[in-house]
């Protein structure tokens, strides 16, 4: 199945990531797929025309932007397979923002953080 990504950074025991998100997002698919919301000739159609699409728009394909393309056909494919919406996508990205920016530097990102403080009454 891992050969259909030739351009899929990894050494000799598999896929390498550069940041913790890039093999849960890896991870996601694989997840995804292992239960059936989609072949893998789907996730591969739609993970090459998003490196594609970057391509075309200048990404100068040195690697470096892999995960990128992998995370915004996840997000293509869930909304394909009716797996999320829009608005569920925009709401976990602002969380996520949310969490990142309230998270001290060296410290684990965890979603939590991205939440609204709850009222105190």
């Amino acid at each position: 199945m891992m050969q259909d990504f030739p351009y899929q950074p990894q050494d000799e025991q598999g896929p390498v990531f550069s940041e913790p998100w890039e093999a849960q997002a890896f991870a996601l698919v694989l997840a995804l797929h292992e239960k059936g919301l989609f072949s893998w000739q789907e996730w591969a159609a739609v993970l090459s025309e998003q490196i594609t699409l970057a391509q075309v728009g200048g990404d100068p394909d040195l690697g470096n932007t892999y995960y990128q393309h992998w995370l915004t056909a996840l997000e293509t494919i869930s909304r394909q397979k009716n797996l999320s919406s829009d608005d569920e996508l925009a709401r976990r990205k602002s969380q996520w923002r949310a969490a990142y920016l309230n998270t001290p530097h060296g410290k684990p990102i965890e979603l939590s953080a991205g939440n609204p403080p709850e009222d105190c009454h």
